[in-house]
């Protein structure tokens, strides 16, 4: 496993641009909620340490995963953002779906990548337990979120140089 006994969510504050001037929208899946809120809680600590103002952080919650395109895309169409991050997660059972929702949820985030002029951001754990996925959420695969938030920081910035 590439993630063995690695934290992937540690990063150098020092390294990241100030996100004082800087909107987020966080839409967040209600599906699975203890681990989607693992993820909200560490996208927005991260935020916060890395200067955004916590009334600068929109957060709306969606049903399901497959909602995250539905609830992304209208943060695009009607706020003034920055960035949108998408958090979600998808745990694999017995049928089909999970490909389905997988497939459907990521080519929805891509496609808005392309369409708007803001980033957005997947941080949807597509995990095969729910052990792993609570290890990806604050545990010791430390929290996809937090690593969400700092990769949306990175993209204002990126975007703001044009």
């Amino acid at each position: 496993m590439a993630t063995a006994n690695k934290n992937l969510s540690e990063y150098d504050k020092n390294s990241i641009p100030n996100a004082k001037d800087f909107r987020f929208g966080i839409v967040v899946s209600e599906w699975n909620d203890k681990i989607t809120e693992g993820l909200y809680n560490g996208a927005e600590a991260a935020l916060l340490d890395c200067g955004a103002l916590p009334e600068n952080i929109v957060r709306w919650n969606v049903p399901g995963s497959f909602e995250l395109i539905y609830g992304a895309s209208q943060m695009h169409k009607n706020l003034d953002l920055d960035a949108v991050i998408v958090i979600g997660c998808v745990i694999k059972g017995e049928t089909m779906h999970f490909e389905f929702v997988c497939e459907g949820v990521t080519q929805g985030i891509k496609d808005m990548n392309v369409i708007y002029d803001a980033p957005t951001i997947f941080c949807v754990l597509t995990d095969n337990t729910e052990a792993q996925s609570l290890a990806r959420s604050g545990g010791a695969h430390g929290n996809k979120g937090t690593e969400a938030a700092i990769a949306a920081i990175k993209m204002v910035a990126l975007k703001n140089q044009f």
